[in-house]
């Protein structure tokens, strides 16, 4: 897969303070010293964090997401919230939006297709994640699940070149268990043919580390991957992109 673009996306969900920022500058000359390998690097920080790693990416090919949003366009009543304008304006470029742990947290669907929209209208790129749960899995509805999530999900989405796709496994996240190599490249094909966009890209996320990269990296169709804990350890990230390569 080491012919194509290929997207490296580091969510750190709860995770870093101003502190944490400095172990950025590892990242920082190691992307400087491998520009002429195509891939792109984004970070995705707790909210707090957004503006200043931003600032401290700023003369870097590395750009920054959000992790989430609320889906009201304008400012309101909505305590603790942060909406796409706001997340735009610190800095963001993107935002994660479908994450299984939001949707386990009572996000619908329909409400994702709202945030999707509406962070799309602001200007942001989107990194919306669909994935089955173990219980769907085993009673092989995987692809019924994703179909749906990517039908009501993106319904009336029509500007792709803003969206990525990453799929993550419900079962697959911090269990260090990841799909095997024929059922992800049926996962990702099946994904591409809904989305019936040539130009659409396709990421890998649950588990991912720098010790199941070599696996992973295996899957021709991917174009990259969605990377949580192992993405707080600045060592094992840039591992996981340098095995990519050998």
């Amino acid at each position: 897969m080491t012919n194509k673009y290929i997207y490296f996306i580091a969510n750190w969900k709860m995770f870093g303070d101003s502190k944490t920022l400095k172990s950025l500058n590892n990242v920082i000359n190691f992307v400087k010293k491998n520009k002429n390998k195509r891939f792109k690097m984004i970070y995705c920080p707790p909210f707090t964090l957004i503006s200043s790693m931003s600032a401290k990416l700023a003369k870097s090919a590395i750009q920054v997401g959000g992790q989430n949003c609320h889906h009201e366009k304008n400012f309101g009543a909505y305590t603790g919230s942060v909406n796409p304008k706001m997340l735009k304006d610190a800095g963001a470029k993107y935002v994660i939006l479908g994450h299984s742990e939001n949707r386990q947290n009572g996000e619908d669907d329909k409400l994702i297709n709202l945030k999707v929209k509406n962070s799309i209208d602001e200007g942001l790129n989107i990194i919306f994640c669909i994935g089955e749960t173990l219980k769907e899995k085993r009673n092989k509805k995987t692809f019924s699940t994703l179909s749906k999530q990517l039908r009501i999900g993106l319904n009336k989405i029509k500007n792709i070149k803003k969206l990525i796709i990453a799929y993550e496994p419900v079962w697959s996240i911090g269990t260090g268990i990841i799909p095997n190599n024929d059922d992800l490249f049926n996962t990702i094909s099946f994904i591409k043919k809904k989305i019936k966009h040539q130009s659409a890209k396709v990421l890998y996320g649950g588990s991912v580390n720098n010790k199941n990269i070599n696996e992973l990296k295996k899957i021709k169709n991917l174009d990259g991957f969605l990377i949580g804990g192992a993405s707080q350890d600045t060592k094992k990230l840039i591992d996981i992109i340098q095995k990519t390569y050998n």
